[in-house]
């Protein structure tokens, strides 16, 4: 995905929305799960090479299904 042609401004004001967005505190649960799903998969010996934690699905996805919401985008997510 190319990167978006932003003004100077427009760019910065993003990275504040964007910073703010993954640190609200949804977002920090979520990682700190994704962290403890991972450790427990790799201590288990599975492989999860090119896997993502899927949060609606309760499992380890691809990176492609994962983000794009197999399919119907993330739009109305």
């Amino acid at each position: 995905m190319p990167k978006q042609k932003l003004s100077k401004r427009a760019a910065l004001a993003k990275k504040k929305r964007d910073l703010k967005a993954a640190n609200s505190r949804r977002r920090e649960k979520m990682r700190a799960e994704n962290q403890r799903k991972r450790r427990a998969a790799k201590k288990a010996g599975k492989s999860l090479k090119g896997k993502d934690y899927d949060h609606k699905t309760k499992r380890f996805t691809s990176v492609r299904a994962n983000r794009g919401n197999r399919g119907h985008g993330t739009r109305n997510e």
